[in-house]
């Protein structure tokens, strides 16, 4: 009997939780900045991303986001060996898990802070003319930001969001993102 009455507490508690609760998905796209040691290089990036909120009080909400994306954002040198050698250093894909916590600022527009764990695919290649070689690595991190969302009626939303996500091996990323969504 004891079991069932803790069950049924629990029960009670879950059912206003999920009634707060809110599933999006989301399409985006904006400025990526990606610097190693000091240099950086700008493109663009594009990409979904889905998540769920919780309304924990009336102002006050938690939620956590997965995101995948692609960037353009590419740096080439050359002369770096031999005369027209070239070698090139290309961000691509990145993933992201994050939590969000924000407050509600009258019933139309959310303002928020995020932050968790981010991965990237860094891609090098380099061509002397003759042959050519390619590496990828994969560089774990940490990102952190803030945005700003509105929903514009019914279900559908728009956001505008910085990021500022940290790599290993001396990369790091800023990014300024316009994003466009549905929420279930």
């Amino acid at each position: 009997m004891k079991k069932i009455a803790i069950a049924a507490t629990a029960a009670l508690f879950a059912i206003p939780a999920a009634a707060n609760a809110q599933a999006y998905v989301q399409a985006q796209t904006g400025l990526d900045s990606v610097s190693v040691d000091g240099g950086s290089s700008e493109g663009l990036t594009y990409g979904v991303a889905a998540g769920y909120d919780i309304q924990a009080r009336d102002a006050l909400f938690f939620g956590i986001q997965a995101s995948v994306s692609d960037s353009t954002t590419k740096d080439c040198v050359r002369d770096v060996a031999v005369t027209d050698d070239k070698l090139c250093v290309r961000s691509g894909r990145d993933l992201a898990a994050v939590a969000r916590i924000g407050t509600n600022v009258g019933e139309t527009t959310k303002l928020y802070l995020l932050g968790g764990y981010t991965n990237a695919r860094v891609r090098v290649t380099y061509n002397d003319g003759t042959n050519k070689d390619s590496a990828g690595t994969n560089l774990d991190g940490y990102r952190i930001g803030a945005g700003f969302e509105h929903d514009f009626g019914g279900n559908l939303f728009g956001k505008v969001e910085y990021n500022y996500s940290n790599y290993e091996h001396g990369f790091s990323r800023h990014y300024a993102l316009a994003g466009f969504g549905v929420k279930f």
